[in-house]
């Protein structure tokens, strides 16, 4: 019988690989054209309807770039269309939300200390917390507040401070980040995909017909584009925020994607600034560097679930499945001899202040319901624990896989 716990991870490794590639071309062709765009400079031999130039130079050659408001006199045959990268990249990183954290929802989506939920209740919120989120994101956009970006700037941020809470009430810390990013990450390629590409399209039809195209459609597309622009940053540290207990295990991780949030618009605005001008405005790193240094010392308020009260708080059926399990108790006591001095609530390995990706391997709760990652990471492979801090036997990793086998019926 095939090990489906070995396929799956390659599964997932293969589609978060994907993930990582379109995003990379989403986010290049995005900053690029931004900063492009801000570039532009006006030229009286243009021809008519031209905005700007910019000319610019790359891998041996000259590029010379002309930008047109609404359309040159005559369409070309041949119109590149910028969209399957965030098309690619939101399709990618859904597929990949639902192999880790609906599939694998009991572990890494549900956490029972904050709330009781089954796994198809978790994933409800999941899924439906980001369609509702685009639906309203889009509504506001589109009432009288589209013609106040700045106070829909600040009431989007308002929305993005309530989600991070509300994610927090109910997921585990690397989920609700995670989550966090994802729904932001909807919301700007609902941009794309609701509004920038069909209003470029009837643009296109308009001119093609010898129409003037109405040029409510430009705005429309200038206001969800700088959006997408100022979102980027912080949508990239919230994908990246699971490898880093200090960002996503503390009580504090919904301020601290918050605040992060704000170290987006402070370096994109140094950046657009530069490009425009070609000087920046040197204040906003020392803004994000306050910043920082606050996101650092909200990381080092301990709270949370205590030992004491893990080891006191009754086992969930999947967890109660590997305990009960042949063999968890000689596994539990290699993971506990070999493990638990970094994955502790309080490590006592030098210099960890936190869990390792928040993982806990302490009580027989913690070890069964990590039951997976310690079968993958300790069992088939010697992933952990790192070989410069202990030398674990392969005795004691077959008598890992042997536990996890043994619930699972694997030969």
């Amino acid at each position: 019988m095939y090990d489906l716990a070995v396929i799956w991870d390659w599964i997932g490794f293969s589609v978060r690989w994907l993930h990582v590639i379109t995003a990379m071309a989403w986010i290049g062709a995005s900053f690029y054209f931004i900063a492009l765009d801000l570039m532009l400079k006006p030229n009286a031999s243009l021809p008519a309807g031209a905005y700007g130039e910019e000319w610019e130079v790359h891998g041996g050659g000259f590029y010379h770039t002309v930008k047109y408001l609404v359309a040159p006199a005559q369409m070309p045959e041949h119109l590149t269309w910028h969209k399957w990268q965030s098309y690619s990249t939101w399709l990618s990183g859904a597929a990949l939300l639902m192999i880790v954290y609906w599939v694998g929802g009991e572990l890494f989506l549900l956490d029972p200390t904050k709330a009781e939920l089954t796994l198809w209740q978790g994933i409800l919120i999941s899924g439906g917390s980001l369609t509702i989120g685009w639906l309203a994101y889009d509504q506001l956009c589109k009432s009288k507040l589209g013609e106040s970006p700045t106070a829909l700037m600040l009431i989007l941020f308002a929305i993005l401070v309530a989600m991070a809470w509300g994610y927090n009430q109910i997921f585990t810390g690397r989920a609700a980040l995670l989550h966090l990013g994802a729904f932001t990450a909807s919301i700007m390629t609902g941009n794309v995909f609701f509004q920038i590409m069909p209003n470029q399209r009837i643009v296109v039809a308009d001119l093609k017909a010898g129409r003037t195209p109405d040029a409510k459609y430009g705005k429309i597309a200038k206001l969800r584009s700088t959006h997408n622009n100022y979102l980027t940053l912080p949508v990239v540290f919230l994908m990246l925020s699971n490898h880093y207990p200090l960002a996503f295990g503390t009580e504090y991780n919904w301020v601290i994607a918050c605040l992060v949030f704000l170290t987006g618009v402070t370096i994109r605005h140094y950046f657009n600034t530069m490009h425009k001008t070609g000087k920046g405005p040197h204040w906003t790193w020392a803004v994000t560097v306050i910043l920082m240094i606050l996101i650092a010392w909200l990381s080092t308020v301990r709270t949370g679930e205590t030992f004491e009260e893990a080891e006191a708080r009754d086992l969930t059926a999947h967890e109660q499945r590997y305990a009960s399990a042949a063999g968890f108790e000689e596994a539990y006591n290699v993971v506990v001899g070999n493990c638990s001095m970094c994955h502790a609530r309080e490590p006592s390995w030098t210099n960890i202040l936190w869990a390792p990706k928040g993982v806990y391997l302490e009580t027989p709760g913690d070890v069964a319901r990590h039951a997976s990652d310690i079968y993958l990471q300790a069992g088939l492979s010697h992933a952990m624990p790192p070989p410069n801090a202990i030398q674990m036997e392969q005795d004691s990793r077959e008598l890992i896989v042997a536990w996890v086998r043994e619930v699972r019926g694997i030969e």
